[in-house]
């Protein structure tokens, strides 16, 4: 892409706060050393729309054990019969030996050591311990709302390390078809699709071992283990964070689906309606659980929250011309739009139009009612919880304590992000510092800490950004949702 290579400011601090964030959260990474930027510029057209600027040159120093990745074992590939390309390294077996002995005698000793006599057990003992520790990295990517944004082989590590933080995002308003990354126009790398993404990328690591590892063996091991090893870990994790500490249900997993399913109907902000389930009580009265309910739906969004997130993307008329064209060249239309995109911008139009209609108390009740619903449900489980346990008050403490400790307070949200870059491309660091701080103990209530802007009028600000600004000065605590204009924050 004629790319120069250089990193700038702004997708530095980005890195540099996510890896610490996610190490800080328990979520296998790289982290972050140091950020170290200069005078040097570079151009940049940050949305790929024709507005160009000059961004200063930012090295980030990572740290891992290894940088090699699923894509570095891709330098083998035959020649692609659509495209004509083929691997630097083809046919050059001895080298995949190589990097093969490499990695499972440095990476993973006790593998090495228990097949060292016996090459293909040994390689499909690595396949498999690998298709584990991914399947386990995404489910807990998944239970934090963590989207990565571009998922190709080349971005996986082949020590399950999340690595190459780029258009990445915290999902805030629940949403399983959230997309972090603009530039990703088919949705390829949606946070419902990562589980599916990652598992197709352990199946192009194991085209690229072959012959060292024959396909029938790999392919065998990702069928019975990825899928298994994710809905295990997911599941367990999601128990932790509903405080489910006691009995493991088979019922637990519909009550986790229909809690993410209320959530998305509400537009629940993901991190803080978990965080606020711990100081939920099985025996709270009547008015108690009003005032929960309260809380809950303070959470939701808003209707004109709704319409930003719902407003229809495409001009009427290329919308008409494309249905037209999908009824009259369903080849011509495959090849220039895609029929989910259009099937989404029918359902965004239709979602649009019905919240013109609806008022902020209509809203409001329902939400309620949505919540009252599930809450029932989650109330009915705590209560088998409490039965099955000797003492109620020492199960709560307990529960609130696992509770309190799998669901953060404070995560990276994307208008945090962008108010430490803000400050960060004037010249102040002491954003990115308090941010950093704050992202260490992202379980535990902060104090002494500032807030964030609320509105971007500052000098400096994004043009979408300031365009969204409301001529308030509020502050914003790091923990809230976000502030309207930050819906128009757009990361490729």
């Amino acid at each position: 892409r004629q790319a120069d290579g250089r990193k700038v400011l702004r997708s530095s601090i980005r890195e540099f706060l996510c890896s610490e964030a996610m190490f800080h959260l328990g979520i296998p990474t790289t982290r972050a050393g140091t950020c170290v930027t200069s005078d040097s510029k570079v151009v940049r057209d940050i949305f790929y729309d024709g507005n160009p600027k000059s961004e200063r040159c930012t090295v980030v120093l990572r740290i891992a054990s290894t940088f090699i990745r699923f894509g570095s074992f891709e330098i083998f590939k035959p020649t692609d019969e659509y495209t004509g390309r083929k691997g630097p390294s083809v046919n050059r077996n001895d080298i995949r030996i190589q990097m093969l002995d490499y990695v499972i005698s440095t990476f993973y000793p006790e593998i090495q050591e228990a097949y060292s006599d016996n090459s293909i057990q040994r390689n499909a003992a690595f396949f498999k311990e690998i298709t584990k520790r991914t399947a386990r990295l995404v489910a807990e990517w998944q239970c934090v709302g963590f989207c990565h944004g571009v998922l190709n082989t080349d971005n996986m590590s082949i020590v399950g390390l999340t690595i190459d933080y780029g258009p990445f995002g915290f999902m805030d308003r629940y949403d399983p078809e959230h997309i972090c990354n603009g530039s990703d126009n088919t949705g390829r790398y949606a946070y419902n699709k990562q589980p599916e993404i990652c598992k197709w990328n352990l199946g192009k690591l194991a085209e690229a071992l072959v012959p060292e590892l024959p396909l029938e063996i790999s392919e065998l091991i990702l069928e019975e283990e990825y899928d298994a090893e994710f809905e295990k870990h997911y599941l367990q994790k999601m128990r932790k964070k509903l405080g489910l500490i006691q009995l493991e249900l088979e019922e637990d997993s519909k009550l986790v689906s229909e809690l993410l399913e209320t959530m998305h109907l509400t537009g629940g902000d993901f991190t803080n309606i978990f965080y606020l389930l711990s100081s939920f009580s099985v025996d709270c009265d009547p008015s108690g659980l009003e005032d929960f309910l309260e809380n809950l739906t303070s959470q939701c969004a808003s209707v004109e929250e709704l319409k930003v997130a719902f407003k229809p993307q495409m001009d009427p008329r290329q919308l008409s011309m494309m249905l037209m064209l999908a009824q009259s060249n369903p080849q011509l239309f495959a090849l220039i739009g895609t029929k989910a995109n259009i099937n989404k911008e029918l359902e965004r139009i239709e979602q649009f139009s019905k919240l013109q209609q609806l008022t902020e108390a209509d809203l409001l009740s329902r939400n309620k009612r949505h919540w009252k619903e599930w809450l029932e449900k989650y109330r009915v489980r705590l209560q088998k919880e409490v039965e099955s346990v000797s003492g109620a008050d020492a199960w709560n403490t307990d529960r609130v304590k696992v509770m309190n400790s799998n669901n953060p307070k404070y995560i990276l949200r994307n208008y945090i992000a962008q108010n430490a870059i803000e400050a960060a491309e004037n010249g102040d660091f002491s954003e990115v510092r308090n941010v950093l701080k704050l992202l260490e103990n992202p379980f535990q209530e902060a104090e002494g800490f500032g807030e964030v802007k609320e509105d971007a009028e500052e000098e400096g600000a994004s043009a979408p950004a300031a365009a969204c600004a409301q001529e308030t000065r509020s502050r914003l605590p790091y923990c809230s949702k976000p502030p309207l204009w930050a819906s128009e924050l757009c990361v490729t």
